[in-house]
């Protein structure tokens, strides 16, 4: 039986890739020791999709490690020896990581250093796969000519008609500590694709969303919107007149890809992974689709601050994704995404 190792199996993307994965017959490792609750307090936990997991998941094996120590982690990849490794486990928020700048370097960084050694040492063969995010790119979106319609901003430039695309600069510009974390880990996984010759790819994230988030404020945007508005909660828009654009992409249509490049390895790769242009919305596009599966009007307030290296637009170039792996596409709708995160949240509040 193969065995993959997910970290942060507890969040989104991990759950996903473990319940996708068992039903593959895979042996699935997961490691979370909710430091999401440390991060963000009560609402942040996530020992209910844990449970889940534990309960629900054939072949589950849950590990209680944080990925900081290194010592633990050298030891549990080399005692599973795992056939794939999927990377999901982060400080996730760039406004929080202003306030914990050690806790977020250290678990960003550090972290995906010390599981790329434990990898190159035990199991050098096997496709490792890290969830990078597209704040490695900080505000420098926000240079390229926008136009101002009238619910969204988007690109005023034909070279963008498709997006960002995985050759846009990281350098020179406003990242927010978050996105400076997150840049030098997946720089280290590119550079261990490449110096050590093994199977390592870097997602960059636009909103990586789906019905077993747990949302909050500082990170989660459509779940955490959706759960205000269900709750009746006053939720914040900042800046950008609330027409600021994200695509946004189904925890499923992550796995997918992930399942193609595990059969189909390449070395030190870099893919802009979210929902293309098909899949964004501003924030006043999300209220309103939100509206129409919830039944409830959203109550809101408008700050008019924007967030510190927040982009105004951004959606994926998925053109290299689609090139490299042709079988790969966006599958789930952000209508129907947004349907399965307002019925989550009803079982959940």
């Amino acid at each position: 039986m193969k065995k993959i190792l997910v970290t942060g199996s507890a969040g989104l993307v991990g759950s996903e890739v473990c319940v996708y994965f068992a039903e593959k017959g895979y042996e699935i490792h997961g490691v979370d020791n909710n430091q999401r609750a440390v991060f963000f307090g009560p609402q942040g936990d996530t020992i209910w999709n844990r449970d889940r997991l534990i309960n629900t998941v054939k072949n589950y094996k849950h590990h209680e490690i944080d990925i900081r120590d290194r010592a633990a982690v050298l030891y549990l990849v080399k005692s599973i020896g795992p056939d794939a490794i999927v990377h999901a486990a982060a400080q996730p928020s760039h406004d929080r990581a202003a306030a914990i700048p050690f806790d977020d370097f250290d678990t960003n960084a550090v972290g995906t250093l010390n599981m790329l050694e434990a990898v190159r040492q035990f199991a050098p063969e096997s496709p490792f796969i890290f969830l990078s995010t597209n704040k490695v790119y900080g505000d420098a979106p926000n240079k390229i000519k926008l136009k101002e319609l009238e619910t969204r901003w988007d690109y005023d430039d034909d070279f963008y008609a498709h997006g960002i695309a995985e050759t846009f600069t990281i350098d020179q510009s406003k990242h927010s500590l978050f996105g400076a974390s997150k840049v030098a880990a997946d720089v280290m996984v590119q550079e261990y694709g490449r110096y050590f010759n093994m199977h390592t790819c870097c997602l960059r994230g636009g909103c990586l969303t789906g019905p077993n988030h747990t949302g909050v404020e500082l990170h989660g945007f459509l779940s955490y919107l959706v759960k205000c508005n269900l709750e009746g909660k006053k939720y914040s828009v900042f800046g950008y007149k609330g027409k600021q654009v994200r695509d946004n992409i189904h925890s499923y249509d992550i796995v997918r890809f992930m399942d193609l490049f595990i059969n189909t390895p390449r070395q030190g790769e870099v893919y802009n992974l979210g929902g293309g242009k098909n899949n964004t919305c501003s924030i006043w596009e999300a209220f309103s689709i939100t509206e129409k599966f919830s039944g409830k009007a959203q109550i809101y307030d408008y700050v008019d601050k924007n967030r510190e290296g927040d982009h105004i637009c951004y959606y994926s170039d998925l053109r290299k994704m689609k090139t490299h792996y042709p079988s790969w596409d966006i599958t789930v709708s952000l209508e129907e995404t947004i349907k399965q995160i307002v019925e989550s949240w009803k079982k959940r509040i």
